[in-house]
This record gives C-alpha cells, structure tokens and sequence, in this order.
C-alpha cells in the first residue's frame, strides 16, 4: 500500500548483520540486528529455516518499507544464524516493489518461495502472489514463472488492491498441493503438481472475523487454521477434519502482540516440541538498530501446546523466548 522509503540499515551495518552469526542468547525478538516482519518457517533435515520481511522504514515515519526477504536457521531453536537475503521483490522482474509476507515449501527436492509483491501493470495493479524455486533453502532463488502465479485481476471478492496477500501452502499426505491466501476474504485454491499452476477454481473460506495472515498446519487427524483477526490483529483459529472444511472456529489463539497493529504467524513441530513464531514492535531501545514499533517489527516465539481434546492453549508471549534448546 506504501511506496518503499529509503533504507535505513547503512550498507556496513548490513553487511556485519550477514557475516556474524547471531548471539546464543534466549530472547525475544530473536534477532536484535535488523527488523524483521511477516515470520514462515519450514524444517529441514533436522534443521528450522526461518524467512522474515525485512523492515527498513525510519524511525517515525509511517508505511511499510520493505524490499527483500531474509533467513535464518536454527538447529535448537535458541541459537540463530543469519543467512542474509535470498532474494527482493524486484527479482521478480513484473513486479514494482513490496516484499510482502512469504511461505516456504519444499517439493521433491526443490524449495518454492510464495510471496506478495506489488504489481503496477495488467487490467487490474494490485497486489499478486509469484513464486521463485532453488535447489537450496538459503538460495539462490530464482523466478519459477516469469510472471505472476496469482494477479489482482483473478479474484472479485474485494474492492482492495491487497486481498491477494499472504500466502500458505500446504501439501497433502497424498501429494494434492493447496494455497491458501488473502485480506478480507480468506480463499484457498490446489495447485499443479508442479507447483508453479494453479489447478481449479479459486473457493472462499468460511470463518469469522478474518483479515489476512492464513497458516494451515496439521497435528494428528485435526487441521488447524489460524489467521489474523480484527485491527489491532490478534490470532484466531478454525479447526477441521478436513482440509476442504467445514472449519469450526475455536476462538482467540493470541493476543495483540506488542507495539504493532499487525500481526502474523508460523507454527511448527520440530524435535517432538511445538512452536509459535509472530512478529512484533517490541525492540528495545538498547537495540543496534532502535526501538521498534508498527512499522519496525521483530520477530518472536514461543512455545505452542495442545489441549487433550486437540484444543490449543492460548499463547503465552515472554520476553524470554525459547530458554530450553529444542533436542531429540
């Protein structure tokens, strides 16, 4: 919705930032040297691979400042390493800007990075999803289609030049592929095999007080869907025993998370022990980059935990983090 302001990060900062390996503190945010937003995380060969936004906007100014994408990997949850970034969202060479929130899938040995980018040509300019491929988790990623998977135009559903946000991927235990995405209006639609086509007509989803951020996970039989609700957002979720549905709404899974109007989550299972990775505006002034706030977000997590019934428990944020390293 904003166009990119100038960056904040001095070219030698940044570099430091790529170079250095994160300190082995538990903490959140988890990363005090860049503002990192709009967290999706998968695991890989008994490693996390965490990719961010990066947030550039100066201290006091207003709009969402983003140009390219980061990650980070973990071994035990509690010690990160910088990787840098994997790629801007004018790689993607149809788009104009915006490096919007993202999701990682791995596929036969490949790795599809879906994101939001902002689109200024086509019967409709808006917001649209692409997806770039590599051989690796850390890059380098390339464009997969040379254009955009998903356009402004494709879907009716809002008046917005941004309901076409947020994408999350999911593959089936049987190999069907879908993409779930959206602002106001959540939608999913399957995807081709080869991951880069859609396959069949866009649906809407049927859950209360939605705004954007969709996440699907799976624990057992039970599919979980979780989104965020309302503005300031906070984290509802549905849960199905289906992926086509019907979701029933369980409620609020996490509250307004500090100092930011938004709000986006990932959830993953990783050692036997269950995560919930957000963003917020919490960095401290003591920070090598500032305070931060709703435009200068820092990403966080916190242990998930399940009830009896397949319930989740509502998360409790600490500014402590994960203490305990996640092990076998």
């Amino acid at each position: 919705m904003k166009t990119p302001l100038k960056r904040l990060l001095s070219a030698s900062i940044l570099a430091t930032f790529i170079t250095t390996p994160l300190a082995a503190l538990a903490k959140n945010p988890i990363v005090d040297t860049v503002f990192t937003a709009d967290p999706a995380a998968i695991v890989h060969n008994d490693k996390v691979y965490l990719y961010t936004g990066h947030d550039e906007q100066e201290a006091g100014k207003v709009g969402f400042n983003l140009n390219e994408w980061l990650v980070f990997s973990s071994e035990d949850m509690v010690n990160w390493e910088a990787h840098g970034a994997i790629m801007r969202a004018t790689d993607f060479e149809w788009a104009l800007n915006s490096a919007w929130a993202s999701h990682m899938i791995e596929r036969d040995g490949k790795f599809y990075f879906y994101t939001s980018v902002y689109k200024d040509s086509g019967p409709k300019p808006g917001f649209a999803i692409g997806v770039a491929v590599s051989d690796s988790p850390t890059g380098p990623f390339v464009d997969a289609r040379g254009s955009a998977l998903l356009t402004n135009d494709m879907t009716t559903h809002s008046p917005n030049n941004w309901d076409d946000i947020d994408p999350a991927i999911f593959i089936e235990e049987n190999g069907d592929a879908y993409m779930f995405f959206g602002n106001t209006v959540p939608k999913y639609v399957k995807l081709k095999d080869n991951m880069i086509e859609l396959d069949g007509e866009i649906k809407v989803l049927d859950i209360p007080h939605f705004t954007e951020a969709l996440w699907v996970h799976k624990k057992g039989d039970n599919y979980y869907l979780t989104y965020a609700s309302g503005l300031p957002e906070t984290i509802h979720y549905a849960m199905s025993k289906s992926i086509h549905g019907p979701w029933i709404h369980q409620g609020l899974l996490n509250e307004v998370a500090g100092n930011s109007n938004t709000n986006h989550q990932a959830i993953i299972e990783f050692k036997g022990k269950d995560y919930f990775i957000y963003h917020t505006g919490a960095m401290q002034h003591n920070s090598p980059v500032g305070i931060g706030g709703e435009f200068r977000r820092s990403v966080a997590i916190d242990k998930l935990e399940y009830n009896e019934d397949g319930t989740m428990k509502p998360i409790v944020m600490t500014s402590r983090g994960i203490t305990e390293p996640a092990s076998e």
